[in-house]
């Protein structure tokens, strides 16, 4: 599948506590994107909400919403991400490194 999304994302929601450093020195958030079928009243199908951990979710905590969008191009077909085994590199002996 193929999809544009325009989002809007409240920075000064999203809880200091749940920044994470990744090994390249960078900092993350992690959030999950809802995509609807249909719109609300605003023309949105796009929400943004905090990403809970399994505990959270078996807790019932309620979602902390962070944003909304508008879905404004897709090809049509949805499909579920699965992850894919890295590539074995190719090797040869006469490359000098």
């Amino acid at each position: 599948m193929s999809a544009i999304a325009n989002v809007s994302l409240r920075v000064d929601k999203l809880p200091k506590e749940k920044f994470v450093k990744g090994k390249d020195g960078a900092v993350y958030y992690n959030f999950t994107v809802s995509i609807n079928d249909d719109t609300n009243k605003f023309g949105q199908n796009v929400t943004i909400t905090d990403s809970q951990t399994k505990e959270e979710r078996e807790a019932k905590k309620d979602k902390l919403y962070l944003g909304n969008g508008s879905v404004v191009w897709n090809d049509g077909k949805i499909t579920t991400a699965t992850k894919r085994d890295a590539e074995p590199k190719e090797e040869s002996a006469d490359l000098p490194f």
